[in-house]
């Protein structure tokens, strides 16, 4: 079993992290590092819990750290562990500068220890769903591709990443997911064109993006915003042969907020009113949506520790994620549109 210890207890931690860890018999839950000392023991009588994160990484007992805490701690935490030689799971976004993601990918290289950012959403059902349509070639070839993860939330809230920092804001918040999708499936793009603003009342941070893709022969649209209070629009592929629209979010994270695990049943099973529709030249239908699966992620991690298998979401992918996150920043502030030929 992998002893496996928790920077962090928020939300990231307890919802998207801590019910796989304790599904998964490869894992063993051993520490958390938190203030919240009392709700940590009430849910978690059997563990260890420091009061800091330099203390859990310091347990000799430890094998695999997963770093759940602020953006801007993600690099000094990760490379703490890795000196420490422990393998360590960062949650999106990897790090906040490209420079900093590059320095832990060649400690890890050195110290010959897994690195992996959580990119759950490479196992979204819906995104699984538009993967198949575009490898089977069934919309032809793809010209147009948009990713929406719009909310309804136009009040700013008082929570950290909502507020003033480095690596806050909906762009490095959310952005990390549509990016990665995005590489998974066309590869890295020739140039991109960014708009990303503040256009909630008083907001100190970055909460509307919208990001454009070039490649050669299609174009990606990524954009979030947070004044969406209809159905929202996931996925839009646009092809030579029709075109596929997926409304909704995959249904994971509203069943892990409801306590639900992979042991359920109906686990990251879509319901068919949410199914997407395809329209060909024949008419239209609903496509089902394929059931995804976090789980396949930490099962991936827990390959790579005791049997070498090859990691899933490398860190040299997530630093791509990092290098498009900071061009698009530039690209935004400039108003240009920037090249990312041999970038």
């Amino acid at each position: 079993m992998i002893k496996t210890g928790i920077i962090g207890y928020g939300f990231s931690a307890q919802t998207f992290h801590l019910p796989f860890i304790n599904y998964l018999k490869e894992f063993e839950l051993t520490a958390i590092s938190s203030s919240k000392r009392e709700q940590v023991l009430a849910d978690n009588p059997d563990i260890q819990v420091y009061d800091t994160a330099e203390q859990l990484i310091q347990d000799d007992t430890i094998q695999l750290v997963i770093i759940t805490s602020p953006n801007d701690t993600h690099y000094e935490f990760a490379k703490l562990a890795l000196l420490s030689n422990k393998h360590v799971i960062v949650e999106k976004p990897f790090v906040t500068r490209v420079e900093q993601g590059e320095e832990l990918i060649s400690l890890a290289k050195t110290k010959e220890l897994i690195l992996s950012t959580y990119h759950n959403r490479r196992w979204d059902g819906d995104f699984l769903t538009i993967k198949q349509l575009i490898d089977s070639k069934a919309l032809g070839e793809i010209r147009l591709f948009e990713s929406h993860f719009d909310r309804f939330r136009p009040i700013v809230r008082q929570r950290w990443r909502e507020q003033a920092g480095e690596g806050t804001g909906i762009w490095y918040d959310l952005g990390p997911h549509l990016i990665d999708q995005a590489l998974c499936l066309f590869g890295w793009p020739m140039a991109l064109t960014a708009c990303c603003r503040r256009l909630r009342e008083n907001s100190p941070t970055t909460d509307y993006f919208h990001v454009q893709l070039h490649y050669p022969n299609h174009e990606v649209v990524l954009r979030s915003s947070p004044f969406s209070a209809g159905p929202g629009l996931r996925f839009q592929l646009e092809g030579t042969k029709g075109s596929f629209v997926k409304y909704g979010l995959d249904p994971q994270e509203e069943q892990l907020k409801q306590g639900l695990s992979p042991q359920h049943e109906n686990w990251a099973n879509e319901a068919e009113k949410n199914y997407g529709t395809l329209f060909q030249e024949n008419g239209e239908s609903i496509h089902p949506t394929q059931a995804g699966g976090y789980q396949h992620y930490f099962a991936n991690i827990s390959d790579a520790i005791l049997q070498n298998k090859t990691v899933a979401v490398t860190a040299q992918q997530a630093l791509a994620v990092i290098k498009i996150i900071q061009l698009a920043e530039q690209s935004s502030k400039t108003g240009q549109t920037i090249s990312l030929v041999g970038k």
